[in-house]
């Protein structure tokens, strides 16, 4: 029996604990800007891999929960490593669960943050005991972190992301696959944040409006330089969401400031863009327009090395007589950090739908498979250089 049957065969085997453990971490909720809820994640997390004879290492956060590390206790030293990546971390507020219950509908389950990501963190982490049950040892070492402030740009941990990419062969990254075909994701946008700050001078709006001037009606025309920036050809967006100034309806507003989220393609996109926003000049006399905020994420490029990991994957999805494809995807993770390293496969987690929506979930029958591709994934040499 080959190693590609028999790790299929553990992991079907073992469906039912795989999804009980999955359920178990769904019922831990998990919010981003709840550290105090991240604690009993990590340690069911941390638990599970003791269990699997691994190496842990808990690092305090200060906003947020913190990470964890867990390497195998009988690693080779001086062997290359590879990095798996998840975050326990969720945009789901707690007590969701009282209106967004947990649940099995017509082989999807259902729940907050099951899609982004428990899900991805249950198959890295049942990948990783199909390897030991079996005996199928990689010849790169596994080294699985998990944070707890992903979703919030993982200001904390992307420290130690670089730390750990920069010591790794490759990385692969559990989060939620692209679209109902549940592709891979070989390239992802930068993402970046910015506030435009305008000051301007305040007056009675009945009894002198003409000795102030405007600080909403001047941000309304960096509004319109702003959204004159998108491209839709490159693939450029950059978005206005929110905006907020002034003191009353009956006050020449003093001040003004909106919040613009920017996507970019490619790292010289992202150095053409904030150029221009930091650029952007007042219209109006008497008005003052100051920037804040950059690209927090860089692009994940296409790259030959990224490539290669696509191929092996797409090898082994035949094996496992999966269609697989890939993509680029809009959103940012800690794959645009691990890229600018090593090369980086995204979106291995679950196959499903509905992050950051009322309806997430995963497809139950999707769990299994892509566990193996992991596992298999795993299997593979190191990456040429």
């Amino acid at each position: 029996m080959t190693s590609t049957d028999t790790i299929f065969e553990y992991l079907e085997k073992n469906r039912a604990e795989l999804v009980a453990f999955l359920e178990a971490l769904v019922k831990l909720e998990t919010p981003s800007a709840e550290s105090s809820t991240h604690g009993a994640a990590l340690d069911l997390m941390e638990g599970a891999y003791k269990d699997l004879d691994y190496k842990t290492l808990r690092l305090a956060g200060s906003a947020c929960g913190g990470q964890l590390i867990a390497c195998p206790r009988d690693r080779v030293r001086h062997r290359c490593t590879q990095l798996l990546i998840g975050h326990v971390d969720t945009v789901w507020p707690e007590g969701t669960l009282e209106r967004m219950p947990l649940y099995q509908n017509n082989g999807n389950i259902h729940g907050p943050g099951i899609f982004d990501m428990k899900a991805g963190l249950t198959q890295m982490l049942f990948a990783l005991r199909a390897l030991r049950a079996t005996g199928a040892l990689p010849t790169v070492t596994p080294v699985a972190f998990i944070n707890t402030d992903e979703e919030f740009g993982s200001h904390e941990s992307t420290r130690q992301i670089v730390r750990l990419a920069r010591i790794s062969d490759r990385a692969f990254v559990l989060e939620p696959s692209l679209g109902p075909e549940g592709k891979l994701k070989t390239a992802r946008k930068g993402v970046g944040r910015f506030e435009i700050h305008v000051k301007g001078k305040a007056a009675h709006a009945g009894l002198n409006p003409e000795s102030g001037v405007s600080a909403i009606l001047e941000l309304s025309h960096q509004i319109q330089t702003l959204f004159s920036m998108n491209d839709a050809d490159k693939g450029i967006t950059v978005n206005v969401g929110m905006i907020d100034g002034g003191l009353g309806a009956n006050v020449i507003a003093p001040e003004s400031v909106a919040k613009v989220d920017v996507r970019v393609p490619t790292h010289a996109d992202a150095a053409f863009v904030e150029h221009a926003i930091y650029g952007l000049k007042s219209h109006a006399e008497g008005t003052e327009v100051t920037v804040t905020g950059g690209m927090g994420r860089p692009p994940m490029e296409p790259s030959p090395g990224g490539e290669a990991l696509w191929e092996r994957a797409r090898s082994i999805a035949n094996r496992l007589e999966i269609e697989l494809d890939h993509g680029v995807a809009g959103g940012g993770s800690d794959g645009n950090t691990t890229s600018q390293f090593i090369p980086t496969l995204d979106g291995l987690g679950a196959v499903g739908d509905g992050a950051h929506a009322e309806h997430e979930h995963v497809r139950g029958d999707k769990l299994v498979e892509r566990t193996a591709l992991l596992a298999l994934l795993l299997l593979e040499p190191p990456m040429e250089k």
